[in-house]
């Protein structure tokens, strides 16, 4: 008995599997399941052969294992059956087997030669890291005999987290299926017509394998915003600075932003340029922006997207780029104006008595001299 990669999938997987054997056991034969009792009959002592070997179902991932973050994509993957008889021993003598005997002996041995065969493939995709996210549950991949390869692939959705870091991610793939373990044959009589009340008893167990494989998540240039400064009021226009960092693994070249103004914000200057950015290096982008006179006074995020030539010459685009600003109240920039006009007139009043005091001085002084 194999042990099961995740318990949730321990029993369907089983039921599946007893289901597949059980249509695929001749209609003469007697049948038992993995761990289950064996019937009456079925007495090793007497057993003919001992076959070694087994299915060997090998898997291959179709297409590019190449991807990029955010990506939601389906891995594509063929299943051959590789299965080989390894070994065989005879547990009779046959020197001195009856006719019926060695007649029930050559039939064991052709029910041994399905040993290889893998009966209701089942297949299960488990990502080793917290950044690949596997979408789709266990496939079924059908029965294959020894040679064998599936006509289409066992298919698996999966996502790639934004936050994920260019690099190799590891994925497992179980595949668990039924196999004849082992047969016996039983008969009462051997005619021309072949064996009378011939009685055929087949073990099957469930065997299991497992490969891992990496999906590659390329390297590419990431823009984050870090900073943005620049007042903005209801009914009004303003300049808005914008900070650009490549926070990804690759320069780019010639990048250019543009910013999606939606309500309450507008613009006629919705592009500015950026250059060349290497990997960690920053710029700043300005944007005029105008608000709405009924915008409502709170925190906005505008989307932004940057366009730029990869290393290879190619032209890629980000994904969106989120700038996060103010809409401040107009109080608030009154507020500034009127402290402005109460300093302002306080100066005033300060120099109209500085003044004040200096003609009184001269006043005192010529009544003195006089």
């Amino acid at each position: 008995m194999v042990k099961m990669t995740d318990s949730r999938y321990a029993l369907p997987i089983m039921a599946s599997l007893a289901v597949l054997l059980l249509c695929a056991i001749p209609a003469s034969a007697e049948f038992t399941a993995a761990n289950a009792e064996l019937p009456d009959f079925f007495n090793f002592d007497e057993n003919y052969y001992t076959v070694y070997g087994g299915p060997d179902v090998t898997a291959t991932l179709v297409g590019d294992n190449k991807f990029e973050r955010g990506d939601s994509v389906t891995l594509n993957i063929d299943l051959m059956n590789k299965g080989l008889i390894t070994g065989f021993r005879s547990e009779e003598d046959s020197t001195f087997l009856s006719t019926l005997e060695q007649k029930l002996q050559n039939t064991e041995m052709s029910y041994e030669s399905q040993r290889t065969t893998a009966i209701g493939i089942v297949a299960v995709l488990t990502s080793l890291d917290p950044d690949v996210d596997v979408k789709s549950g266990p496939q079924e991949a059908g029965t294959l005999v020894s040679g064998q390869q599936t006509e289409s692939p066992v298919q698996f959705n999966i996502e790639i987290s934004n936050n994920a870091v260019s690099g190799n991610y590891p994925m497992r793939l179980d595949l668990y299926y039924g196999y004849q373990k082992n047969v016996q044959i039983n008969g009462d009589n051997e005619t021309n017509l072949g064996i009378t009340n011939m009685e055929v008893g087949l073990w099957y167990d469930v065997g299991g394998q497992n490969t891992t494989f990496n999906i590659l998540v390329e390297d590419e240039a990431r823009f984050e915003v870090t900073n943005v400064t620049g007042d903005l009021y209801p009914d009004s226009e303003s300049m808005v600075y914008v900070t650009y960092k490549n926070v990804g693994d690759l320069p780019a070249k010639d990048a250019t932003v543009r910013i999606s103004a939606a309500d309450p914000f507008s613009t006629t200057d919705d592009q500015a340029f950026l250059g060349t950015l290497g990997s960690g290096e920053s710029t700043v982008a300005i944007f005029k922006l105008k608000v709405d006179e009924l915008a409502v006074p709170k925190a906005y995020a505008l989307n932004s997207e940057v366009k730029y030539e990869d290393i290879k010459g190619h032209d890629q685009t980000s994904d969106t780029v989120k700038i996060k600003t103010d809409v401040l109240s107009t109080s608030a920039k009154s507020d500034g104006s009127n402290t402005m006009v109460i300093i302002g007139a306080g100066v005033v009043i300060v120099l109209a008595a500085a003044g004040y005091f200096v003609y009184r001085s001269r006043v005192s002084k010529k009544d003195g001299d006089e």
